[in-house]
């Protein structure tokens, strides 16, 4: 399990998780994009499918996983949205069943929330691994440092850093976040309007100059080499 973080809201959180379960998905390895920021979900969104499903009752001991749902784009991977009872759970338990019930060799994705609360640290408790992501402005950057000193102080190996809306990362991002960076992800080429009240399909996504950032992430990440 990979937790997707960084810090700051609005650095591209979301999509690195979605673009990354794509990038993945597209490979023929299996993926799931998990959306743990129930207070404001917006991965199914962007995935055109529903915010919220509805998770298996504890009682039955089934797992999350059960609640997700084909991502419609990469034929290997599936999206679980926030759980439509978020408030009566526990993020931390339920990423644990998640990450327990993965078949073997599922990349498992989470898009975690923004700040430093309990809930946006709970997955980096959970995973195995922390990708930070940050734009290349110094709020962004400071949160996501802020980030990785958390995760080292959980003993969360960071994997490295995707440096979003921008064609060239800034000198000493590397030593500043302790981590390499494996990918930068530029601009969309178009500005795409989304209308709040509906799902549809991921515009940003379907820019071949976002997209393609994320499979050498992705790629990155499975092999351990980095930029």
């Amino acid at each position: 399990m990979l937790a997707v973080t960084g810090g700051k809201g609005g650095t591209g959180k979301t999509t690195t998780a979605l673009g990354l379960a794509r990038a993945f998905g597209s490979d023929e390895t299996a993926a799931v994009a998990v959306d743990a920021d129930w207070d404001l979900p917006d991965l199914g969104a962007l995935a055109g499918v529903r915010r919220r499903v509805t998770y298996p009752d504890r009682e039955d001991e089934e797992s999350p996983l059960t609640a997700a749902v084909a991502d419609g784009v990469a034929p290997g991977a599936r999206i679980l949205p926030a759980p439509t009872d978020g408030r009566d759970r526990d993020l931390r338990e339920s990423l644990r069943a998640t990450a327990a019930s993965a078949p073997r060799d599922t990349r498992v994705l989470v898009d975690c929330p923004a700040g430093a609360a309990p809930d946006a640290v709970a997955p980096l408790r959970v995973a195995d691994g922390a990708l930070l992501v940050t734009e290349p402005c110094a709020p962004a950057l400071r949160d996501a440092a802020k980030t990785a000193a958390i995760a080292r102080r959980l003993g969360t190996p960071l994997v490295g850093a995707v440096v979003t809306r921008s064609t060239a990362v800034p000198p000493g991002v590397r030593d500043l976040l302790g981590c390499p960076v494996v990918s930068r992800v530029p601009r969309a080429s178009v500005r795409a309007d989304r209308d709040g009240g509906t799902n549809g399909p991921a515009p940003v996504l379907d820019d071949d100059r976002v997209a393609e950032p994320y499979a050498r992430a992705a790629d990155a990440i499975a092999s351990d080499v980095t930029e």
